[in-house]
């Protein structure tokens, strides 16, 4: 059976098909206890390689971040745009909100390599997650806090999906993950590798972009995010932001995911958040990028408490919170709808020195 049709349980399991059944049977004879260390097999996480974001004015926002980053459209999904990070195919996505929404930083999307579906979705199932069918608009994200779905787009003809099938999941706290092909570009075709029509941004921009550095999200408990973080991918610390704070390697040194907030050990009442993403640039120095956001009308940022839209500004982190000894900068702005966005050189990965490029081996 099709595992997009197959049922939720009333206990909000799924049923097992017959093959897995059988595949399972000699470990339940055996050793129960030992079956699902023995199937979580960490999935094979590559890259930081997109992120979605739900604004007021689609095309506002397109605006703003082509006049700072020069971004070519990569592709468009409806009202969506995709803009390129670097050279491709990395992308973040710009969407409406939908009703009451607010704006926000919707996903983090991460690249897998020899991405497929269906062994990704068996992944999640052993790792403590069920399947559900795709969220409605402004549905409450707590509410599906360990769920995994697919959502289909493009165009059908007799039953058949002549786009991208897209695999989602959320972790305890309701953040939203998408795994994907590590050529995936947001565009068409069975994988969302086919982005044929990328169109030219209409200026030069002021920053050129190179990548994806890191995501930071605000959780109730960062300990139980950090333990499934690193249990599902794979990965270990890359450095300390102070003491119980570490920060999650993707793999290449250099990017990573942090989760921060408290250490709560009740459920949660409310979802998590992604408070941050940061892009690489070219050429870090921080009074020229202060400069040019002041030039193009952001103002200096006075007092933490009151960020608003279009504002900049300068987060020193000590040596107490891994930094340097004079301080390592972190520069940051918000968007047309006051979504943070950081800033850094392309060997920042969250350690020591001024450029926070300095991560000794923690394994």
């Amino acid at each position: 059976m099709d595992k997009l049709n197959r049922g939720v349980s009333p206990e909000g399991t799924l049923p097992l098909s017959r093959r897995r059944l059988l595949q399972s049977l000699p470990l339940l004879l055996v050793a129960p206890p030992l079956l699902a260390q023995t199937a979580s097999v960490p999935i094979a996480v590559q890259k930081l390689h997109s992120f979605g974001i739900r604004v007021r004015d689609v095309g506002r926002s397109v605006a703003f971040y082509q006049d700072l980053f020069a971004a070519p459209v990569q592709a468009r999904q409806g009202d969506t745009v995709c803009l390129r990070i670097g050279a491709g195919p990395r992308f973040f996505s710009i969407a409406p909100v939908v009703g009451d929404e607010e704006p926000s930083i919707s996903h983090v999307g991460l690249s897998v390599a020899g991405f497929n579906l269906e062994r990704l979705r068996d992944q999640l199932d052993a790792l403590g997650l069920s399947g559900t069918t795709p969220p409605l608009p402004g549905q409450d994200r707590l509410g599906l806090a360990m769920r995994h779905w697919v959502s289909d787009r493009g165009q059908t003809a007799g039953g058949r999906s002549f786009g991208s099938r897209d695999l989602f999941f959320a972790d305890h706290e309701g953040i939203f993950y998408q795994l994907h092909a590590e050529d995936f570009c947001g565009g068409l075709g069975e994988m969302g590798n086919a982005c044929n029509n990328v169109e030219a941004a209409p200026g030069p921009g002021m920053f050129e972009l190179l990548d994806l550095s890191h995501f930071t999200n605000f959780m109730s408990n960062r300990d139980q995010a950090n333990g499934f973080i690193t249990q599902a991918f794979g990965k270990q610390y890359q450095a300390y932001q102070g003491p119980g704070a570490p920060i999650i390697g993707v793999g290449d040194g250099i990017q990573f995911l942090m989760y921060t907030g408290g250490r709560e050990t009740e459920p949660p009442t409310q979802a998590g958040s992604i408070n941050h993403v940061c892009f690489s640039v070219t050429d870090f120095d921080v009074e020229r990028i202060l400069q040019r956001l002041t030039d193009y009308g952001l103002s200096a940022r006075e007092e933490a408490a009151n960020t608003g839209p279009l504002m900049h500004w300068i987060s020193m982190r000590m040596a107490n919170r891994g930094g340097a000894e004079e301080g390592t900068p972190e520069l940051y702005f918000s968007d047309p709808d006051g979504l943070r966005i950081q800033l850094q050189d392309a060997g920042y990965c969250g350690g020591g020195g001024y450029l926070g490029n300095e991560c000794p081996d923690l394994a």
